[in-house]
């Protein structure tokens, strides 16, 4: 299937746009009429002959996302399921033009559109966030219609108030309506040897390093096991189940399983601890992380 260019798509939106602002104007009964066969019915005559009336609805509205540089005719067709959703949810018996209605549910799938779609980055994840994308420009030309640039401390502290958000929240929108997104793999400098990735630090450890934490891990753990068998078999006990385990016993409760009382087990551990400290060090440098004591 080719694809039509730019031109072309001009053209199409242009004769679209022609041909359904010269669709007739409903009346309020007729509207209403076909709202509730296409509800209650489904008749798909109903929609088309309702949905083709208002689309010069979706049209005039469309026309205020535009600064967002997204297409216009991505624009009208998701105009077009809000208008849909409209004339599924419309009662015809409320005293309300179906324009009315409609034209909440028409700017409201634009909006998700626009912020889907403006940046890779997800924008506007809350009502209060979403208020702040789209009324921030407007906000701050009428709070401060000379300023230009970085918006001053009072501006954004005013900005904040108006929308009930905070005024990092309104710095944070500002910078990231002042740069567009940027690809990493964008040359930097006028030659273009270098990108933005180039640049970029992976946290990761690297293969070296896994291997050699894997060697020590494994040799600290044979050390371990080597140097609990020099314990006595009490010993060893309270240090695997208080030591060993995610969630260790407590110091009562191995008292009562060993029949001593609970300042013993806690002797008993520290003598326990001091020889694992004393074969461990025998083993490495520095044996003192391996073993905290509570």
């Amino acid at each position: 299937m080719a694809h039509l260019d730019d031109a072309d798509t001009q053209r199409a939106n242009s004769a679209f746009i022609k041909s359904a602002m010269r669709a007739p104007l409903l009346s309020r009964d007729h509207e209403a009429d076909l709202a509730r066969r296409w509800r209650d019915d489904g008749a798909e005559e109903a929609l088309h002959e309702l949905v083709t009336a208002y689309t010069r609805l979706v049209i005039s509205m469309a026309g205020r996302f535009r600064h967002y540089g997204l297409p216009i005719g991505d624009l009208i067709q998701e105009g077009n399921v809000g208008l849909m959703q409209a004339a599924a949810r419309f009662d015809s018996t409320r005293d309300v033009r179906f324009s009315t209605y409609a034209a909440w549910w028409v700017r409201s799938a634009m909006q998700d559109f626009v912020l889907r779609n403006w940046s890779i980055v997800r924008t506007g994840t809350t009502a209060a966030q979403k208020a702040l994308f789209f009324n921030l420009r407007r906000l701050r030309a009428r709070i401060a219609e000379t300023e230009t640039g970085v918006m001053s401390a009072e501006t954004r502290r005013r900005v904040a108030e108006a929308l009930r958000v905070s005024v990092g929240d309104v710095q944070s929108m500002e910078m990231r309506l002042a740069a567009a997104d940027q690809s990493l793999s964008t040359p930097i400098g006028e030659k273009g040897e270098d990108s933005w990735q180039d640049f970029l630090s992976d946290p990761r450890p690297d293969p070296e390093q896994v291997v050699l934490g894997m060697r020590d891990a494994a040799a600290r753990s044979r050390w371990l096991s080597e140097a609990l068998q020099g314990l006595t078999p009490r010993e060893r006990r309270i240090i695997c189940e208080r030591r060993l385990v995610d969630e260790g016993a407590t110091l009562e409760d191995l008292g009562r399983a060993l029949g001593v009382s609970k300042e013993r087990v806690r002797q008993l551990e520290s003598r326990a601890l001091g020889k694992l400290r004393a074969a461990m060090r025998a083993r490495v440098q520095s044996p003192d992380e391996l073993f905290v004591e509570a």
